[in-house]
């Protein structure tokens, strides 16, 4: 029979923890993936789980047929996953509608955390069961010749291992395979098929109540056990809220120096069962070489095996989060030796070998020695009377709390330094509530085990005055850090540079925007403006800097909302203020502090442009932004003649990333655009644009006509470089059948199909190409096809608008190899031919132009003959414009009179 339970455990809990991953993603869309959303996936996992135990657990061991209890529960758990693939999507709807665009705080954390109760309930409450029914099934085996309570020992910490060995394995393989490779609805398949496997195999296998149930404990011994049991449930409640605890503030400091991404989290959690596992395992075995020895006083001998091992948790937690301090030199110094052995080409392999070098030096320790300590509180639990199932209850009980008060209460308040420090305190004093042995004693009414809680309370007190606070923030050299918060979902950091240039980071990797970045960020709020005949109300999906929503709401006749998922980035966008903007403008932004993805699907506003930030595709939840459905959710929101324009970061991208986005991109706008909001070669950033309607194209007259209109802003389209139609409707790389090749056979990213969420960390982790290389490779397949852009009253603009975009071409594949250098001879002897032939190409180009001039005027200090011989050349390539022209005559004015 035990290769079965092993088996079954191993299967069991494989699918639990993949139904976790899936779910959890699931829930995200509809919930969004604000500090609500996040604790009620958890609480509602954690509260099913616990439910079932409590509620279960007792009746299952005292059965006389807990294999039928255990094959029923496996059973449930695959009929509700296999409701929740049909009803998922009407049901979520119904929650996002319940929810509302702008809920109070309150509503929204009812809303969230009754719904996903309501969802996950039946299904969390039979996993929660399968343990106890397992343990009630050996619990039969007790009239093995082994004594019954080591038998129970050994049952209870070896079926914990076994579950907990294929939690890892599910958390593994749905991630890294399952999701990306089969999408959610068919892993919650796989996961469906494994529970029904698992409930066939326990009625075939597994012996139908030959024995009789196990009865009740005395009424004489349970009131001599009570004490005891009152103790071992206060050990169990909270070491489940500080091992959780401990997780989480654990993932919040490693996720400021890891990349942040699904796969990272998958590590972790991996990592932190391995664990946990091993040491459940561990104990198995320590119990069974145990199980022929005598105990003289076998209470005695639990209680200081309970006390050993909360005083190991604490060393251990103390050694674990020590490690957090030299994160990020493990971290490379892992990767440069993973790269080494492996291979510079080996892709993710070393970057993720890093993080999980990283996760095992902070889990390792502490994991092991919790997995034992729950399995030897749980086994004294069985022999107090208590029961497993309520061990189990209580347990994760105070595992639901923990994402509460340290993630809402703690980390806010005091920083994750103290926060782990205070666990580590919490794990000694947590030695108090074990009762102490007769003897020996230190001094009369003292206990000499209670002496020992003060080592590591002394060292958390040496470690709380000895070292900085627990944050990795990237201050540039002779810089400072501007401002610092620690939120309920990240860390929001702003750096400043010794030249005064400000950026903003979240979980310090993640730049957010510099108030260095004003021409990026502005144009990328203005071409979709001016692509718009008449636009009066705008959202924008992200804040960031604020810089872009500021260019926007400066023109008075705009009503202008973003919304933030981060009310720290909120905060930090009004030290982004830029100077040229108009006082009152700010005012003017309505910031809304809500997921993106949740408010477009729960307003019913509609919008005549709508401006989606072009967000880092890899991080945790970025990708949801991407998909076909949300795109859907936008189309719906926009007015009549209503545009949406969605900013996708080039240089984060590869190109398999990019395909997946395109093809989402247009089931939703067949007859898309592809716009690049500037012409940096190393952050590329480029616009999808999608036009409500049949997507009809677009008109010079009615451009030029928005440019004339926006002169008098403080700062006019002209100073973003958009100073003609050419320039805008110019920035257009691609029509509908270019996309459609840049698509390809590409999966589309969907809700159920994430390609994007695991497929965009490679170029994270391992990018394939430059920035620059990635640009040039995709322009070189992208154009625009006769018909594709201008309406057909103005066809006859086409040809003088494909000469602008091949002087483009010209400029951007010119600068490939440019290395830019002070001395203007230098400079225009690297550029100046290519920039003159790229005018010659189109006149219209001013992006050549411009910089000719400048370098022109500079060299005539220097060397005015070759500054006169340029601005000749210049004004012969372009004789409309007279700037060159004037420059000339200037210099002739001040030029010596020759001798």
């Amino acid at each position: 029979m035990a290769p079965a339970i092993w088996v079954l455990m191993g299967a069991s809990g494989f699918a639990g923890l993949g139904y976790q991953i899936i779910w959890t993603q699931q829930a995200t869309l509809w919930l969004g993936h604000e500090s609500a959303a996040v604790l009620a996936v958890v609480a509602a996992f954690f509260g099913g789980l616990a439910l079932g135990a409590g509620a279960l657990g007792a009746r299952i061991e005292r059965s006389a047929h807990p294999a039928r209890w255990y094959a029923a529960c496996e059973a449930v758990i695959a009929a509700w996953a296999l409701l929740l693939v049909a009803g998922m999507p009407g049901f979520t709807q119904a929650m996002g509608a319940l929810t509302g665009a702008q809920p109070s705080a309150a509503w929204q954390w009812i809303v969230a955390f009754a719904g996903c109760s309501l969802l996950l309930l039946p299904a969390t409450v039979a996993m929660g069961a399968t343990l106890p029914a397992m343990a009630g099934l050996l619990q039969q085996r007790a009239a093995s010749p082994l004594p019954a309570r080591a038998g129970a020992s050994l049952s209870i910490a070896g079926l914990y291992a076994l579950n907990t060995l294929g939690a890892v394995l599910g958390v593994l393989v749905i991630a890294f395979w399952g999701v990306p490779a089969l999408g959610l609805v068919r892993s919650t398949l796989l996961c469906a098929g494994l529970n029904l496997g698992c409930a066939l195999l326990a009625l075939i296998v597994l012996p139908q109540g030959t024995t009789s149930p196990v009865p009740a404990a005395a009424p004489a011994a349970a009131v001599a056990a009570q004490p005891a049991r009152g103790r071992i449930t206060a050990l169990l409640a909270g070491t489940g809220l500080l091992g959780i605890a401990y997780e989480v503030t654990v993932v919040r400091v490693l996720s400021q120096v890891a990349e942040d991404t699904v796969y990272t989290f998958a590590l972790l959690l991996a990592v932190y069962l391995v664990g946990t596992a091993g040491g459940a395992a561990a104990l198995a075995r320590w119990q069974a070489r145990q199980s022929g020895h005598a105990l003289a006083a076998p209470e005695a001998a639990d209680a200081t095996l309970s006390r050993r091992l909360l005083m190991l948790l604490a060393l251990a937690c103390l050694l674990g989060g020590a490690s957090l301090w030299h994160a990020d030199r493990l971290r490379a110094a892992a990767a440069t030796a993973l790269a080494g052995w492996i291979g510079a080409d080996a892709g993710l392999l070393p970057a993720l070998g890093a993080e999980a070098a990283m996760a095992l030096a902070a889990f390792a320790l502490p994991t092991v020695v919790m997995g034992a300590l729950f399995s030897h509180l749980a086994t004294r639990a069985a022999a107090s009377g208590l029961g497993l199932g309520r061990a189990l209850a209580v347990n994760t009980l105070g595992a639901a709390l923990a994402p509460v008060l340290v993630g809402v209460v703690l980390l806010p308040a005091v920083g994750a330094k103290v926060t782990l420090l205070l666990l580590v305190v919490a794990y000694a004093l947590l030695a108090l509530l074990v009762e102490a042995p007769a003897a020996p004693r230190l001094a009369p009414g003292r206990p000499a085990w209670g002496a020992g809680i003060w080592v590591p309370v002394a060292a958390a007190g040496v470690l709380a005055a000895a070292t900085p606070p627990l944050r990795f923030v990237s201050v540039p050299d002779g810089g400072r850090l501007a401002d610092y918060q620690e939120g309920l979902l990240a860390a929001v950091s702003i750096t400043e540079d010794p030249q005064g240039v400000r950026r903003l980071h979240i979980n310090n990797h993640q730049q957010e925007g510099s108030s260095h970045s004003l021409l990026a960020d502005g144009r990328q709020a203005l071409l979709p403006l001016l692509l718009h005949p008449a636009p009066r109300k705008v959202l924008f999906l992200g804040l960031g800097t604020g810089l872009t929503a500021s260019a926007a709401v400066q023109d008075r006749s705009l009503t202008v909302e973003a919304v933030e998922l981060l009310p720290e980035v909120v905060a930090a966008a009004t030290l982004f203020q830029a100077d040229w903007a108009d006082p009152a403008s700010a005012g003017r932004l309505q910031a809304t502090v809500a997921d993106a993805r949740r408010h477009v699907r729960s307003t019913a506003t509609r919008y005549d442009v709508i401006v989606a930030d072009n967000v880092h595709p890899a991080r945790s939840g970025t990708g949801s932004l991407y998909t076909v459905e949300h795109f859907q959710a936008v189309q719906a929101r926009l007015a009549p003649d209503g545009l949406f324009c969605q900013w996708l970061p080039l240089h984060q991208m590869d190109r398999a990333t990019l395909a997946s986005i395109v093809a989402a991109f247009r089931q939703v706008w067949p007859q898309g655009h592809a716009v690049l909001a500037t012409h940096s070669l190393d952050t590329p950033t480029l616009g999808l644009v999608g036009q409500a309607g049949d997507g009809r194209g677009f008109s010079l007259r009615q451009v030029q006509a928005r440019l004339e209109a926006s002169r008098g802003l403080p700062l006019p389209p002209a100073d973003f470089g958009l100073q003609d139609a050419w320039s805008v409707l110019g920035s257009v790389v691609a029509g509908p059948s270019a996309l459609a090749r840049l698509a390809g056979t590409a999966v589309p990213n969907t809700d159920d199909r994430p390609v994007v969420t695991y497929r965009a960390p490679r170029a994270t982790y391992a990018p394939e190409a430059a920035p620059r290389d990635r640009l040039l490779a995709v322009l070189g397949t992208l154009d625009v096809q006769p018909g594709e852009l201008l309406r057909p009253a103005e066809a006859g603009n086409e040809p003088r608008l494909a000469a602008y975009r091949a002087a483009r071409d010209q400029f951007l594949a010119a600068g490939r190899g440019v290395r830019p250098v002070p001395d203007a001879r230098q400079m225009l002897a690297q550029v100046g031919e290519p920039l003159l032939a790229a005018l010659r190409t189109s006149p219209d180009f001013r992006p050549a132009y411009d910089p000719l001039l400048a370098m022109a005027r500079a060299l005539a200090a220097d060397d005015p003959v070759e500054a006169q011989a340029w601005l000749q050349r210049l004004a012969a390539v372009q004789p409309a414009r007279a700037d060159a022209a004037l420059a000339l005559r200037q210099l002739a004015a001040i030029k010596p009179p020759a001798d």
